[in-house]
């Protein structure tokens, strides 16, 4: 497929109130045009909370199933992360669903410790790579945009994108490190991160961005504004950047260890 349309869902998310998300994302994204894929924020079911314990849901839990009943509705692939309880663990796993059910799974890999996450989830180390549609997908969530590394284009995709709760004190480091992220692995980004006041009274500007490979804007979502977009990406875009400039060609070989 030439051109991928995504969907960028910018939501005020309701503090550890999951009736109110699921009811309020439903709304955002079941009358917008067509696209292939639907990302959604970092938690998006409870904003981010540490009351995992309180929370946690099943790998197969509600959450998921409303996940694949919005995929299988609109026949587009839907993202985000949950808070999840597997065996005897907590992870802020990231799903990845398909309107035919087909699935995939990211555990975020780094745990925000300003928060005292890697405290009480248990951090994720393999990296996922997507094929869908032709397209080549990396995901990641939130605090691993800083780590260029983890997302170094290694694996040769095509898009890369980041669900976050991201707040508005840092969002300059937010929108900086998007578009150095596509410019450094000549590919596009996607980051989705929600707006409004959290519980703990911090403030969350959105900021969500679609980058093209050379780091120009693609979405003109407006700060603290809920709402959608769709950006359409196109393949022929990526092949004409990594063919006029070979930066890829000459990246340092590397290997990744806990």
């Amino acid at each position: 497929m030439e051109a991928l349309r995504v969907c960028l869902v910018q939501a005020d998310l309701v503090w550890e109130d999951k009736t109110q998300n699921l009811k309020r994302l439903y709304a955002l994204v079941e009358n917008t045009p067509e696209c292939e894929v639907i990302l959604l924020p970092e938690m998006f079911s409870t904003g981010f909370t540490m009351n995992a314990s309180a929370f946690a849901e099943t790998p197969n839990g509600p959450t998921l199933q409303w996940m694949k009943t919005l995929a299988a509705a609109r026949q587009a692939a839907v993202a985000g992360s949950l808070i999840i309880k597997d065996g005897s663990r907590f992870y802020n796993r990231l799903f990845w669903v398909e309107p035919d059910g087909n699935m995939l799974i990211y555990n975020k890999r780094h745990l925000f410790s300003l928060a005292g996450e890697e405290k009480i989830f248990t951090a994720g180390n393999e990296r996922v790579l997507i094929n869908y549609k032709g397209w080549r997908i990396m995901p990641q969530v939130c605090y691993d945009l800083r780590f260029p590394v983890w997302c170094r284009n290694d694996l040769n995709y095509d898009l890369m994108f980041f669900v976050a709760n991201w707040p508005e004190r840092r969002s300059h480091h937010w929108k900086q490190l998007l578009v150095a992220r596509a410019i450094e692995n000549q590919a596009f980004v996607i980051g989705v991160n929600r707006v409004g006041d959290d519980g703990n009274s911090i403030y969350h500007s959105g900021d969500s961005a679609a980058i093209d490979p050379l780091g120009n804007y693609l979405s003109d979502l407006r700060p603290g504004e809920i709402a959608t977009q769709i950006v359409t990406l196109k393949k022929s875009e990526i092949e004409n950047v990594r063919s006029r400039f070979g930066f890829l060609k000459d990246r340092d070989g590397f290997s990744i260890t806990d």
